[in-house]
């Protein structure tokens, strides 16, 4: 009996043993290769006129037969983080001006909230974070309103684009917003 007891002990300590083991090695995730995400990761990097360096980090989400504004974001009226996953990072090495208004160097975190034809662009000081979900605008660096353009072609991914002279443009599905950077 004496024997059986200590076999049963015996099992019982190596079982525990491997299951802490286990949860340890669940508890280290492996980093996530953020390529393979059905948004993957893009950046946007340019030497603009005035010399500033002007970089944007972001998702890029897929618009899948989907419709703007009915099943997909941006939503009308709503903050949108401008991109899938994380928050999208507008970066400048400078001050700079957008469409005329200050922004001092630094990293942002680039929401949109689109109303019918005027889309007002936000430069808000907590850049790293997911998605829009902690939006404040009490954070807000910068809000500048711009103009929608509809595009003929439609972008299937979220794209952005520098020009050297400092045109910024976002191309999604049909949207095009564009603004400049001095």
């Amino acid at each position: 009996m004496k024997k059986i007891l200590g076999i049963a002990f015996m099992a019982a300590t190596l079982i525990s043993g491997y299951q802490a083991n286990a949860q340890t090695n669940m508890d280290k995730k492996m980093p996530e290769d953020k390529s393979k995400r059905p948004s993957p990761p893009a950046t946007v990097k340019e030497t603009i006129k005035s010399g500033a360096t002007i970089t944007i980090n972001y998702s890029q989400p897929a618009v899948k037969g989907r419709t703007i504004g009915k099943d997909l974001e941006p939503m009308d009226g709503k903050v949108w983080r401008t991109g899938a996953n994380e928050a999208t990072v507008f970066e400048t090495d400078k001050n700079v001006t957008i469409d005329g208004q200050s922004l001092p160097a630094g990293k942002y975190a680039f929401f949109t909230i689109f109303n019918n034809e005027e889309v007002t662009l936000i430069f808000n000081k907590v850049y790293n974070q997911w998605g829009a979900f902690k939006y404040s605008q009490a954070e807000d660096q910068l809000r500048v309103n711009t103009k929608l353009k509809e595009e003929k072609k439609a972008t299937e991914r979220l794209t952005f684009t520098i020009s050297k002279k400092g045109k910024v443009n976002l191309l999604w599905g049909t949207k095009n917003v564009s603004f400049e950077v001095k």
